[in-house]
């Protein structure tokens, strides 16, 4: 895996590992461990069947807190139909959490829906910010990842 600082700081708990390739248990390590079965056979899942991954699970935070996460990928294909990269997003969603169940949707790998479009753009969007980005940018940019997921998640509850 390669993060960038945000999600290298909520998965591995070190901010420091960002744009680093980190395998095995260290690229998820702040996962909740009632959640790290569960989240390894959902991306498992996602990975054999390619396309879209959303799933929303637990993280421990510096100083023992527990956290949720929205997490949205996408699974990408060589000409063989090999898994060979996953890009997404993370949103910390813990705020706006009110209970309930978790989203888990796994599908084919295209963006017909005005959403996937916007979403992918917005992805795009997001990785081309740097750190000397004004904060307000990051923020919306942010904001805009976290309405796309949501919305995302309650159209595929809604099928």
């Amino acid at each position: 895996m390669v993060y960038d600082a945000g999600a290298a700081r909520l998965l591995t708990g070190d901010a420091a590992l960002a744009e680093r390739e980190i395998v095995g248990l260290d690229a998820i390590a702040t996962v909740h461990p009632a959640d790290h079965k569960w989240l390894a056979e959902q991306v498992q899942v996602a990975v054999l069947a390619g396309g879209l991954m959303l799933a929303e699970f637990r993280v421990i935070a510096e100083g023992g807190a527990v956290r949720w996460l929205l997490s949205r990928g996408r699974v990408f294909r060589d000409e063989a139909a090999r898994p060979v990269r996953v890009c997404g997003i993370l949103i910390d969603i813990t705020e706006m959490r009110e209970g309930g169940e978790r989203y888990v949707l796994s599908g084919p790998a295209t963006l017909e829906g005005p959403l996937d479009r916007t979403t992918e753009l917005a992805i795009a969007l997001k990785r081309t910010l740097s750190d000397d980005t004004p904060a307000e940018v990051r923020a919306a940019a942010d904001v805009l990842l976290f309405a796309l997921g949501r919305a995302i998640a309650r159209a595929t509850s809604e099928h």
